[in-house]
């Protein structure tokens, strides 16, 4: 049923942190992911307890500090879905990913919709001013443990969605709107746990759509997928994407 993804004209992807550990960042459910590690980790993607804890904050902004992000570089998956939008099939680039590297590999930024946010940008909690990491880097590197904003004094956080926050609405409509145009939805590297972002799968298959995953782990949604590919994204992707 592979053929279903090679032949499909238009394609709705999804992709999550599997995506990008071939690139050098670690996932956070497998087997070698942050939370798997660390559960402890946790308490730093949530909003209540980063807002509560200054200690949750200054902890959150040391991983910040370390996070492979800032020198990874795309891997042949990202490369394969810059391809299939080459080919004209892509409707749209869904992640639950924040590194940006779908942009870094040459994907255009009007198909990348990041339903997390992103972490190169940085966002007050109390003015809504919005502002590069590049601009807070230095304050954190010269020793400022928990920045606050320049302007009114509020809480500085990643522009990244935590859990308790709302994701945005519009990139949110741009995603179904991108899922309802594609023949085919194709889930890779994500674990297909966390909603809404996961409920893109649900549009599809209400809508009869095929559901292809490529994930090293079992999902929710492998038992209604069309079909389900367990071997590495960055060598597996680009052989999917091929047309005959």
């Amino acid at each position: 049923m592979i053929d279903a993804l090679r032949d499909a004209g238009r394609i709705a992807v999804l992709t999550g942190a599997g995506i990008s550990t071939a690139s050098g960042i670690p996932d956070f459910r497998g087997p070698q992911g942050v939370w798997t590690k660390d559960p402890a980790a946790e308490a730093m993607f949530d909003i209540d307890e980063y807002v509560a804890s200054r200690e949750v904050r200054v902890a959150t902004w040391k991983h910040r500090l370390a996070v492979p992000a800032w020198t990874a570089e795309p891997n042949a998956g990202h490369l394969a879905l810059v391809e299939l939008e080459r080919q004209g099939r892509l409707t749209g680039l869904m992640t639950q990913n924040v590194d940006g590297l779908h942009q870094k590999a040459g994907s255009s930024p009007e198909l990348v919709h990041e339903l997390h946010g992103t972490v190169w940008y940085v966002d007050c909690l109390q003015c809504d001013r919005q502002i590069p990491l590049a601009d807070v880097l230095p304050r954190l590197e010269s020793g400022d443990e928990d920045p606050v904003c320049e302007v009114c004094g509020g809480i500085l956080k990643s522009a990244t969605v935590s859990f308790g926050q709302s994701l945005d609405r519009t990139v949110l409509e741009r995603a179904a709107a991108a899922t309802a145009e594609a023949e085919v939805f194709l889930a890779v590297g994500t674990s297909l746990q966390v909603y809404p972002a996961a409920g893109l799968c649900d549009l599809a298959l209400k809508a009869g759509k095929p559901l292809i995953i490529v994930n090293a782990q079992a999902t929710p949604y492998d038992e209604e997928a069309t079909a389900v590919v367990r071997t590495p994204i960055e060598t597996t992707l680009p052989d999917l994407v091929t047309r005959p």
